[in-house]
C-alpha cells in the first residue's frame, strides 16, 4: 500500500497508534504542565517570617534585629518580595513601618503558611525522631568552652536520646561547616551575621583589656586611650575569630599582632606568664581577674560590646526537635 494517511498495522492487522499521540497518564496522575511553579508565585519562608516581624514590631529596623539580619537587608528584602506579588506591603515613614491594607492581608496568609510549614517540619522531625537523633553543632570557642556546655546540659534532659556531636573553632570555621551542610546549628562571635547565613541574636558580651599584674599597664592611674591600644602590640587569636574582627572593628584598623594563638586558653596563659596584653571575652577571665592572676585595663573611647549570635544556613528555619530547643535555652539564659 502506499503510505498516503494510511496507518503502519500491528501483528494482528490492527492500526498502531500514531507516534505523536500524547502519552497518557502514568499511575493515575496526569501532570498539568501548563500550571505555573508554585516558587514563582509564593515567597520564600524567610521573607514571609519577616514580614511577620515587622507586622508585630511596626519597625523595619527591630525586625531585622530579630531576624539576625542588617536593616538594608531586611529593607531590600521587602521591596523584592513587593515586586515578586506586585503588591505593595509596607507604608515607610520616619515613625516606622506599617502594613498597607493590601500588606495587612498578605501577612494574615503569611502567618497561615508559616504555621503550615512548622507543623509540617515538626512532623517530619517526629519521624526521624524515633530512631533517635543525632545533633551537629559548631561554636567558637568562646561560646563553646564558657555557655555552650550548660545549653547542652539542659538540652540533656529534654532529649537524653539526643547524640550531640560539637565541632569548637573560629566563626570563620563555624561559617564554613554550616555552609558546607555540616552543621546543624552554630554559634559565633562577631560584627554581623556571616555571608550565606541567617542567624539571632542570643546574649552580648563584652571585651576587656587584661594584663599580667606586672605588666606597666596594671599600674596605671588613667584609661588608656584608643590610640595607645592601637598603637600597642597585642596577644591575639588567629585571624578569622570573631574577636579579633570586633577588636578590628571597634579600632578602626587592624589589632598589632605581638603573639597569636588558636586559642583562649593558650592566650590567656601568655598574658598570665607576662608576655604582653591582651583583649579578651569577660566570660573568659573571670576567674583570672578574682584571683588577680590577671588585671582589667580600663579603656577610653573603644566599644568593645559584641553580639553573640546562633546561626544556621540563610532560607532554611532551625528544625523541630533538639535544634530548634537548644536554640531556645540560648534565648532564655541571661543576657549582658
Amino acid at each position: 500500500m502506499g503510505d498516503d494517511g494510511a496507518a503502519e498495522a500491528t501483528e494482528d492487522g490492527g492500526p498502531a497508534a500514531p507516534d505523536t499521540a500524547a502519552p497518557g497518564p502514568r499511575n493515575g496522575y496526569a501532570p498539568h504542565t501548563d500550571a505555573p511553579a508554585l516558587p514563582h508565585r509564593v515567597p520564600e519562608l524567610g521573607a514571609l517570617q519577616l514580614l511577620l516581624a515587622v507586622a508585630r514590631l511596626g519597625s523595619l529596623g527591630r525586625a531585622a534585629r530579630e531576624t539576625g539580619v542588617s536593616q538594608p537587608a531586611a529593607s531590600s528584602r521587602i521591596r523584592a518580595m513587593e515586586r515578586q506579588l506586585g503588591i505593595v506591603l509596607l507604608e515607610r515613614s520616619p515613625r516606622g513601618s506599617r502594613l498597607t491594607g493590601d500588606g495587612a492581608l498578605v501577612t494574615d496568609w503569611a502567618r497561615r503558611i508559616v504555621e503550615s510549614a512548622e507543623v509540617f517540619d515538626a512532623g517530619v522531625q517526629a519521624l526521624r525522631g524515633r530512631s533517635g537523633s543525632r545533633l551537629r553543632v559548631a561554636a567558637s570557642m568562646t561560646i563553646g568552652e564558657y555557655l555552650l556546655p550548660g545549653w547542652l546540659i539542659a538540652l540533656r534532659a529534654r532529649h537524653p536520646d539526643t547524640e550531640v556531636a560539637l565541632a569548637a573553632g573560629n566563626s570563620t570555621l563555624v561559617a564554613e561547616r554550616l555552609r558546607a551542610g555540616e552543621a546543624d546549628l552554630g554559634f559565633v562571635e562577631g560584627v554581623a551575621v556571616p555571608h550565606g547565613l541567617d542567624g539571632a541574636v542570643i546574649a552580648h558580651d563584652r571585651l576587656v583589656v587584661v594584663a599580667a599584674p606586672s605588666h606597666p599597664w596594671a599600674r596605671r592611674r588613667r584609661p588608656l586611650t584608643a590610640a595607645e591600644l592601637a598603637a600597642t602590640p597585642l596577644i591575639l587569636r588567629e585571624e578569622g575569630s570573631g574577636s579579633r574582627e570586633v577588636l578590628d572593628a571597634a579600632l578602626g584598623r587592624p589589632a598589632e599582632p605581638l603573639l597569636e594563638f588558636p586559642s583562649t586558653t593558650a592566650v590567656k596563659a601568655a598574658v598570665v606568664g607576662g608576655a604582653g596584653p591582651a583583649v579578651l571575652s569577660e566570660l573568659a577571665v573571670g576567674e583570672e581577674l578574682v584571683a588577680r592572676r590577671l588585671v582589667a585595663v580600663p579603656v577610653a573611647g573603644v566599644e568593645l560590646r559584641r553580639a553573640l549570635r546562633a546561626v544556621w544556613p540563610r532560607g532554611q528555619r532551625p528544625r523541630a526537635g533538639p535544634v530548634r530547643d537548644l536554640l531556645a535555652l540560648t534565648r532564655a539564659g541571661p543576657r549582658t
